[in-house]
């Protein structure tokens, strides 16, 4: 057995291991209540911890950067803005009247909306300069920013105390409408990324050897910024924005697979993103009691394996 095939395996392992006890832990056995919610909030981190994972991996192989994560496109921005144009004009009861699987349901359109363009202004006139369409996607994401700081400004302390919560990720509104929605359009992507883990092997090399070897940026930088919007208005949409949790999830998958195919990288990222995501959630509901979010416990754990795996590689150059 291979050391990536081992690696994959403990890690499938350690999921499981890890999603008895989000599901088990202080549970009394409830079958009514406590563990159907908590199998809908495990299937909530399963289903965002994969789209996040995703769209990173491939968002980096396409900017040929890992530190980068589709954020900077401002894609979480514009849900941002939404939710808080949503409490400026509706107030608080603006969740209420649009449900979570209505505000599901809106929160992606507008993400995808907002991708498309991205892809017919800003890719079409750029395409041939990733770095150009980054910096315009930085510049677009400080200005949504702006906007929902703004917004902000407007609103009473009790709408500006939702619009906070809000811009953390969670899995407490998740619904099984929306997971059955969210889940199977995952899935038709994830079929879509696995086929196309040979195209992203070559497209990680740099624009000018994939152009020699026969792809064409004009197909495929349109069909993957496309997947990367779904992903990101998926997971956005499904548990809140993620901001740069993607980075050390790529990159984490990278180290432990040591393989540059993304055959390997795309599942071995996926399963990271859930471990960490269940790692926090524990930790968040058993020991800190609800009083921290699960992003900075996230941040904090994968943040200081990726200082971890940084400084150990500058010690062996």
């Amino acid at each position: 057995m291979t050391s990536l095939n081992l690696n994959l395996r403990v890690s499938v392992v350690l999921v499981i291991l890890l999603s008895i006890a989000f599901i088990f832990i202080n549970s009394g056995f409830d079958l009514e209540y406590i563990i159907p919610r908590r199998i809908i909030k495990l299937s909530a981190i399963i289903i965002g911890g994969s789209c996040v994972a995703i769209s990173a991996v491939i968002f980096q192989a396409l900017a040929r950067n890992r530190i980068l994560t589709p954020s900077i496109m401002g894609y979480e921005s514009i849900y941002l803005v939404w939710q808080a144009l949503l409490l400026l004009f509706v107030g608080t009861s603006g969740s209420a009247v649009l449900g979570v699987v209505g505000n599901f349901v809106v929160s992606a359109v507008l993400t995808l909306l907002y991708s498309f363009f991205i892809q017919f202004w800003v890719l079409k006139r750029f395409q041939h300069d990733m770095h150009q369409v980054l910096l315009i996607g930085f510049v677009l994401t400080m200005v949504l920013t702006t906007v929902a700081q703004f917004i902000q400004i407007r609103i009473s302390p009790g709408e500006f105390s939702i619009l906070q919560g809000l811009s953390y990720t969670s899995f407490e509104s998740a619904k099984p409408s929306t997971l059955l929605f969210a889940g199977t359009v995952l899935s038709i992507l994830g079929l879509f990324a696995n086929k196309w883990a040979n195209e992203l092997d070559v497209i990680g090399l740099g624009r000018d050897q994939a152009m020699s070897l026969g792809l064409n940026d004009t197909h495929y930088i349109p069909k993957y910024f496309a997947v990367i919007a779904i992903l990101v208005a998926i997971s956005t949409s499904l548990i809140g924005p993620t901001a740069f949790m993607g980075v050390f999830i790529a990159n984490i998958a990278y180290s432990i697979t040591g393989s540059p195919r993304y055959r390997h990288t795309l599942p071995m990222a996926c399963i990271i993103a859930i471990v960490m995501f269940l790692m926090a959630q524990l930790m968040v509901e058993h020991f800190f009691n609800y009083k921290t979010t699960v992003s900075i416990l996230v941040n904090v754990l994968c943040g200081g394996y990726f200082l971890v795996l940084t400084m150990r590689a500058r010690s062996q150059l």
